[in-house]
């Protein structure tokens, strides 16, 4: 059982976020916002996948005008991601997203941080302070002391900020493509505020690298209690960020959403297509929504006892295999009949 680090809530659209709420997946769109099609599309695409808040990127005044009717066909709350501009900042509020991903030491004048955080707070509209290692504004650039610590010397800068602004919808970020040196930022800053950490690593690569760092940095943090939101940064289609999120949290039994896969590795005592059939029962049932195990198992050594565990599951022979529930065996068939007799059993039963 893991002790989640106590956090204020926040709330984006109706996704609650906080130490007493599930923590939430979310992703960011790779369309062109002033697309307003196509990033409907692949929000769409994302809620599907389980995605539960949405971020896009506002580029311009043209991303920021494309966001009001983007967020009224929207399924998933809308974080405007902006740099630089207020005005964009205004006119997203305006536009009705849900929340800002804003640094407001990089908006300009202090006026300009006004205008937004005022009607940011009539509005209750969340500000996540979004703190990258390869952003760092140069005033700690030049100290001389470990990047994590620079990281969180910004994101209280930033946090000052808005506090002193009397606003305290605030979510926090702080993101390296180096998992140690994320770690590091975020176990330190856990210590030093309430406010909700979104996890995740930046420039985490391409599908294989990505998640593994991802899973290394997310899943070290998330164990220890830290984290109430991710985003699994990865070089690829988004909605597979939402996949890999979702199997993180569910590898720690933070979430359970969808079937709980579990297949060994293979070795010399296997006589079936172990890789191809493991592969063919995760497509069949990946979008069961049900908090169910399915194991797919080489053979009978490994078979049945070894995933007593599991609702349902399959153990190889030779050229044939055992379909079992609970551990116990409830059928001996030909292997090209495994997975549709296991369908049978698992439609039956649920």
């Amino acid at each position: 059982m893991i002790n989640r680090r106590k956090t204020k809530q926040i709330q984006i659209g109706n996704v609650k976020i906080d130490s007493d709420s599930p923590i939430s997946v979310q992703s960011m769109c790779n369309t062109d916002t002033r697309d307003v099609n196509a990033t409907l599309q692949q929000i769409n695409a994302l809620a599907d996948a389980g995605c539960e808040i949405a971020r896009l990127a506002v580029l311009n005044h043209d991303a920021s005008a494309a966001i009001k009717e983007i967020v009224k066909k929207s399924p998933l709350p809308i974080v405007a991601d902006i740099h630089f501009n207020h005005k964009l900042a205004i006119e997203c509020i305006n536009n009705g997203v849900q929340a800002l991903r804003l640094n407001p030491g990089n908006i300009g004048k202090l006026e300009n941080i006004k205008q937004v955080v005022t009607l940011a707070k009539q509005q209750q509209i969340p500000i996540r302070i979004g703190i990258n290692a390869g952003s760092l504004e140069k005033e700690f650039q030049e100290e001389n002391i470990p990047l994590s610590e620079k990281m969180v010397k910004s994101a209280l800068k930033h946090i000052q900020i808005l506090e002193d602004l009397n606003f305290d919808l605030i979510k926090v970020s702080l993101k390296s493509s180096d998992v140690m040196t994320t770690i590091d930022a975020y176990k330190s800053i856990a210590e030093k505020i309430e406010y909700p950490l979104h996890l995740g690593i930046t420039e985490a690569g391409t599908m294989k690298g990505g998640i593994v760092k991802s899973a290394i940095g997310l899943g070290s943090l998330l164990s220890q209690g830290i984290g109430d939101t991710i985003r699994v940064s990865l070089t690829e289609n988004p909605v597979e960020e939402v996949h890999a999120g979702f199997a993180i949290l569910k590898a720690l039994g933070l979430r359970q959403k969808g079937v709980n896969f579990v297949s060994c590795p293979t070795c010399g005592r296997c006589q079936i297509d172990l890789i191809g059939l493991a592969k063919k029962v995760e497509e069949r049932f990946k979008d069961l929504d049900k908090p169910i195990t399915i194991a797919t198992m080489g053979c009978p050594v490994n078979g049945p006892g070894e995933a007593k565990h599991a609702d349902f599951g399959i153990a190889g022979a030779i050229k044939e295999g055992y379909i079992f529930k609970k551990g116990e065996i409830i059928a001996r068939v030909p292997e090209e009949e495994l997975l549709d007799k296991l369908s049978e059993l698992i439609n039956e039963s649920l």
